[in-house]
């Protein structure tokens, strides 16, 4: 394991959990940062995956699928 696959997966943990309170509270990002952003870090998460940064990969998807969770909130309170 390289040092740069601990770095970018603590990172992306740290993103992870900064979003929580935006995924369990009332306010939300608009749905186009939300989806902008699930595509962006999806991408990174298969670049770091083809990299061997397996660790990097993981977390960024677990990162994007928390932007996934709150696309779908704001989707379903515009519906």
């Amino acid at each position: 394991m390289q040092w740069q696959d601990i770095v970018i997966a603590i990172c992306s943990w740290a993103g992870t959990i900064a979003l929580l309170p935006s995924i369990f509270g009332t306010d939300k990002p608009a749905l186009s940062s939300c989806i902008f952003t699930t595509v962006i870090v999806t991408t990174f998460g298969v670049c770091y995956f083809t990299l061997g940064l397996f660790s990097a990969a993981a977390s960024a998807w677990v990162l994007a699928g928390a932007w996934l969770v709150l696309a779908v909130q704001q989707w379903h309170r515009r519906g």
